[in-house]
């Protein structure tokens, strides 16, 4: 059997090994951080494309992804999953064009925009609980007969017919891609206050959204470019949860429940691509969830390449 070895354990890589074993291959899933701790763990993690590029093949991949956690959503694994299906709306300081992944979000609709806006659109995106859907991915991924091993590596690894690429920032030094870099992005998670709506507000250099969980509410955030600092900052919380409650009043005085920080992989396009027998799937930005059973594909088709050669 051919035996194909993934280094990294974010959703991207997890993915990726799960379409690879169903199509009949030995992987082992190699990485420094373990699911939980990987950059995905932090992510609000609903469907928006962000950070992102080229546009056509994100909206494409999109689209495929979107697809397959709609399906988790309404199956028997939807909760364990933390798949659900939420409504929500884009507002914008000024009327706007479609947005170039419009093509796929077929319920993609104008509405009212709330006052102090100039223009917005609501559509329901699959939002996607990170603490529940690493662990269950990665419960796939050896229930298809997968390995998932910690392992801190200088270099991507001898062994394998194939190896597949997922690190993320890992990318700067294992592919000796200084293209790769951090736009920084902290959160604060707040109490479950009855919110069932996630919202965006495209209005400036700092993106603002409230995506709400089972039992929790993330609020965001920042896009520090090339920060790697992985240290919550005061002045920034206090920042997101003043302009998280101008957007959703509700929010007025929810209790913090914790602060966390994430790294987002940026590159100017996302690199998917064969190398001999390297297959490099990484630059995701902000939206490795949001392209993840996509890009999954399209690795296991180039690994297919040498594979079945």
């Amino acid at each position: 059997m051919s035996r194909v070895v993934v280094v990294g354990a974010g959703v991207v890589g997890l993915s990726c090994a799960v379409r690879l074993l169903e199509a009949g291959r030995r992987v082992d899933v190699v990485a420094r951080d373990l699911p939980l701790e990987t950059t995905s763990a932090v992510a609000a993690a609903f469907w928006y494309p962000y950070r992102a590029a080229p546009h056509d093949k994100v909206a494409a991949w999109g689209s495929r992804t979107r697809a397959v956690l709609e399906e988790i959503a309404a199956g028997a694994d939807g909760e364990r999953a933390g798949v659900v299906l939420r409504d929500g709306t884009e507002v914008l300081p000024r009327v706007s064009p479609d947005p170039w992944w419009a093509s796929a979000v077929p319920d993609l609709r104008r509405v009212e925009p709330p006052r102090g806006y100039a223009d917005a659109w609501s559509f329901v995106s699959p939002v996607v609980e990170m603490p529940r859907y690493l662990p269950w991915l990665a419960a796939r991924v050896e229930s298809l007969g997968g390995t998932i091993t910690r392992m801190n590596l200088s270099a991507l690894p001898p062994g394998g017919d194939v190896v597949v690429n997922a690190t993320g920032i890992g990318s700067r030094h294992l592919a000796s891609d200084p293209e790769v870099h951090p736009v920084r992005g902290q959160v604060v998670v707040v109490e479950q206050v009855g919110l069932e709506r996630w919202w965006v507000a495209d209005d400036g250099p700092l993106p603002t959204y409230v995506v709400p969980r089972s039992r929790d509410i993330v609020l965001g955030g920042t896009a520090d470019e090339g920060d790697w600092s992985r240290t919550p900052v005061e002045e920034t919380a206090a920042s997101i949860l003043r302009r998280t409650a101008e957007l959703e009043p509700a929010l007025a005085g929810a209790r913090v429940l914790r602060h966390k920080v994430g790294l987002r992989p940026a590159r100017p396009s996302v690199r998917v691509e064969r190398r001999g027998r390297v297959v490099h799937c990484y630059g995701h930005g902000g939206a490795g969830v949001t392209v993840s059973w996509g890009c999954a594909d399209e690795v296991a088709s180039l690994a297919a390449e040498v594979l079945d050669d």
